[in-house]
């Protein structure tokens, strides 16, 4: 257990100086297995567009884009603001610290500038292996997705089981909650209400959860939410950012496009794939978007 709290570290796994965090698990040769997990070469697009949510949650800037004449036979781009986290998009291991224990391997802001943790190690090797879907909405026969149920790991262990999918060490966990149907069902007119502090079926934030995550090796987890854990959250939860980010390294995934993906599951049966993501190059990068596809 980490000092002070309920929580273990996986700090020493991979070393103090580690970058990569549960990503460490996606092998050359995990990859390379990942590979038969495509059955059709049929791809889906994983990342809802930049600009997908006009009110981005938490205050979040939406994105600022337009197109421009570079000269009288080119046009180009230019974007005045964007946040990283304004739409689908990756959570990397400096988006939050705990209080008295620091970032992912104890780092602080002092000894970052020695150590570094930035999402553009991610983007030297990609995210690349096997991935697995849980429909949890489809499980749960539920369509709001907004109320803050909370999948327990004795649940999503049990919805493994009824979809005879196994978990192989260096899988990449994709959870669909149904929330972007949800949302959208939202008037206009409660988006940048909700979007401040928005509810959503999610992940349970106890210790078991990590625990449950942590035993399947797990490389990273993903979700349709803006959270991933379900809120709102609670003081004897816990924060599930805290255990997974912060203690174990494990790349958390939000606001990805899985319904294409999970009607596709439905219809075949099958619920692997090969998962695909390339965060941005970007150095000392706190978050990044997912850029992600799974070929079936």
């Amino acid at each position: 257990m980490a000092d002070g709290t309920d929580m273990r570290h996986a700090w020493d796994v991979f070393g103090r100086a580690d970058q990569l965090g549960t990503l460490n698990l996606l092998t050359p040769e995990r990859r390379q297995a990942a590979t038969r997990s495509v059955r059709t070469g049929v791809t889906f697009g994983l990342t809802l567009p930049l600009d997908a949510l006009t009110t981005p949650p938490f205050g979040r800037v939406a994105l600022q884009h337009e197109t421009y004449a570079a000269n009288d036979f080119s046009w180009g781009d230019s974007v005045t603001a964007l946040d990283t986290q304004s739409s689908s998009q990756w959570d990397g291991l400096l988006h939050v610290s705990h209080k008295s224990l620091g970032f992912y391997g104890g780092r602080n802001e002092g000894t970052l500038a020695t150590t570094p943790l930035g999402i553009d190690a991610w983007a030297r090797t990609g995210i690349i292996g096997r991935g697995i879907l849980v429909d949890v909405a489809h499980h749960w026969g539920t369509t709001d997705a907004l109320v803050g149920r909370a999948l327990t790991a004795e649940q999503l262990h049990e919805m493994l089981h009824a979809q005879g999918t196994e978990v192989h060490p260096g899988d990449i966990l994709c959870l669909r909650f149904g929330w972007m149907d949800a949302y959208r069902a939202l008037a206009d007119s409660r988006h940048e209400q909700y979007m401040a502090r928005p509810s959503c079926d999610g992940v349970s934030a106890v210790e078991g959860t990590a625990e449950a995550l942590w035993n399947m090796q797990v490389a990273a987890l993903v979700a349709d939410n803006p959270t991933v854990e379900s809120q709102p959250g609670s003081r004897s939860a816990g924060f599930l950012h805290h255990r997974l980010l912060t203690m174990l390294g494990m790349p958390l995934g939000e606001l990805f496009d899985l319904d294409a993906l999970a009607e596709h599951c439905r219809a075949h049966g099958t619920w692997d794939f090969l998962f695909t993501s390339v965060p941005w190059n970007l150095t000392g990068g706190v978050a990044s978007p997912a850029n992600a596809v799974a070929v079936v």
